[in-house]
């Protein structure tokens, strides 16, 4: 399906334009708390539309492939053999900020406008890819968009089951009128041949940027990670009072001592110098089963760890399971890790993070670099093959909570760099 451009607005500060769009979709898509565009829903496809309209009004062409995502692109680049990809997704996480993804869509938009006006030039045609479906919150499992678009998405993924209601991905992307065969199969449902380079721009999910007072950063890697969902600890009830210390088979105090014994050993990576991030964001007894004089007979648990180093990530699956079985000895109980969902490290192309840092010196007086801790979709196109760079954006109060606070001056800054990268592109 191919969309071709009509009239085109009165020429608007690019600022104001972007400001506009990001308080729309804020608008279209707020929830109690900040705001909830999940993965393949009927909001997802509403934000798609909007970006549209505003891209039509434009004067820039756009499609939809076949994962439903939208390709965005400049009329005398519509037949394209080869091009540079400017991508990022447009769900959010439940009762999320409005930057997380959304950025990185309408900062390739900024970059096709301001060609499309005469303000840039692109040497080389541009697509800029809205997709959908990264973030974990909605099905365990991330990346799903971009996984389908490469032919990576794995079997257990293409069948697990949305938070809310229950059914499978593939039932929420039959419902899309998305053909699933090829999905199932891991074939690629885009022709990654055809793409040069995949670039990204997005906010810093932590602080250091704001500690340094730098509005934006090019991205060297992105740590890899392996996550357990649905992590359970089997112990045994009894009375709180009745049953002695030496008695207990306490579920609890065997999370807790797990997670103690992880916390002390990445402790000790970050002394040696190696790379650990882990977080447990979701622990909790069944309060319909369990009271306070009652010892539990089960504690669920999820299990986030990453690094950029595969090595390191090996090392702690199996320093993971080890202690779980010592601990399971010690205080008789039994760990149930359920299946595991992992990412590999990728590496930005260094090419691509020279030309970034070139343009960022270009742009804001001097070029920064750091690793990003959490993961983006650039990782999987990297994987994939294509040869992949990213832009950071300065963001006060982190990420995927409602507080996120990108400035629009920051934003531009990021936006700048993509462009004078593209701009220098021969």
């Amino acid at each position: 399906m191919k969309h071709h451009p009509t009239a085109k607005i009165g020429a608007k500060d690019l600022a104001a334009l972007a400001t506009e769009m990001f308080e729309d979709i804020r608008a279209l898509s707020r929830d109690t708390a900040g705001v909830s565009r999940p993965a393949f829903s009927e909001i997802e496809t509403e934000t798609l539309d909007y970006l549209s309209k505003r891209a039509r009004a434009e004067g820039l062409c756009f499609e939809e492939d076949a994962g439903r995502n939208l390709v965005f692109y400049l009329p005398q680049h519509a037949a394209a053999k080869r091009y540079t990809v400017i991508g990022s997704h447009v769900d959010s996480v439940p009762m999320g900020g409005n930057y997380d993804g959304l950025a990185g869509v309408i900062a390739g938009l900024m970059v096709l406008i301001e060609a499309r006006r005469g303000s840039r030039a692109l040497p080389r045609p541009l697509r800029v890819l809205a997709m959908r479906g990264e973030e974990s919150a909605w099905f365990g499992a991330c990346y799903l968009g971009s996984k389908m678009l490469t032919g990576t998405l794995p079997e257990a993924e293409f069948n697990a089951a949305h938070k809310a209601d229950g059914r499978p991905l593939s039932a929420h992307l039959d419902a899309l009128g998305i053909d699933i065969a090829p999905v199932k199969a891991q074939e690629p449902i885009c022709d990654l041949s055809r793409i040069e380079a995949y670039l990204e721009l997005h906010i810093e999910q932590g602080p250091l940027l704001v500690e340094r007072n730098i509005p934006a950063a090019v991205v060297t890697g992105i740590r890899g990670n392996f996550r357990y969902r649905d992590a359970r600890c089997i112990g045994q009830a009894g009375h709180s009072g009745a049953v002695p210390r030496a008695y207990r088979h306490d579920p609890v105090l065997a999370f807790a001592e797990l997670m103690h014994r992880l916390d002390g050993t990445w402790q000790h990576l970050l002394n040696t110098g190696q790379d650990l991030v882990l977080t447990s964001g979701v622990v909790g007894t069944d309060p319909t089963r369990h009271a306070i004089a009652r010892i539990p007979d089960e504690i669920g648990f999820s299990l986030d760890i990453r690094s950029q180093d595969t090595e390191t990530l090996d090392r702690m699956r199996a320093y993971l399971k080890g202690e779980m079985a010592d601990i399971a000895r010690s205080r008789g109980v039994r760990f149930e890790l359920g299946p595991e969902v992992a990412v590999a490290p990728a590496l930005m192309d260094p090419t691509l993070v020279k030309a970034l840092e070139k343009a960022m010196a270009r742009v804001s007086g001097e070029a920064f670099s750091m690793a990003s801790g959490g993961g983006h979709d650039a990782a999987v196109f990297a994987q994939a093959g294509v040869p992949s760079g990213m832009v950071f954006v300065r963001n006060r109060n982190g990420s995927h909570n409602p507080d996120e606070a990108m400035e629009i001056a920051d934003f531009m800054v990021g936006v700048d760099i993509l462009a004078t990268c593209l701009e220098a592109t021969s």
